[in-house]
């Protein structure tokens, strides 16, 4: 099975810091996005795809662990790993590393809901085409 991933360069931008120079924690779960559009972009998985498809796929969990700060300065990359499934879901697993030195792990998972806001408990037929594709 392959594996799927891509890794993206974060741009640190001194509105993301706080006082001390720190990226605020809560802009770590925009860094998690704009690595799943990267992936989306790559991969032909993107969000207005699963929209024209007639799907939304809405975040449902996110699981992240702080190990370092990101500090102002600091050019960080992330990488994000599609995690197959047989379910109607797409998990991602994430590293963001400065060099070296990790600084944070994470694990989101995304659900499909149709244009109804229905939970949609079967993997819709162009995900599965997707994922006959690629994996």
């Amino acid at each position: 099975m392959n594996t799927l991933s891509i890794k993206k360069q974060l741009h640190i931008r001194f509105s993301e810091v706080d006082s001390m120079g720190v990226v605020w924690h809560g802009n770590y779960v925009t860094y998690l996005e704009d690595a799943r559009e990267a992936f989306g972009e790559k991969y032909d998985l993107g969000y207005l795809r699963i929209f024209g498809e007639g799907y939304y796929a809405p975040l449902v969990d996110v699981h992240l662990q702080h190990k370092r700060p990101i500090i102002y300065g600091m050019h960080p990359e992330i990488e994000i790993v599609y995690r197959p499934t047989d379910a109607a879901k797409i998990i991602f697993d994430y590293r963001i590393t400065d060099g070296e030195t990790l600084v944070a792990t994470a694990r989101t998972m995304q659900v499909f809901m149709d244009k109804e806001y229905k939970l949609v408990l079967t993997n819709p037929p162009f995900f599965e085409e997707w994922k006959n594709k690629w994996l």
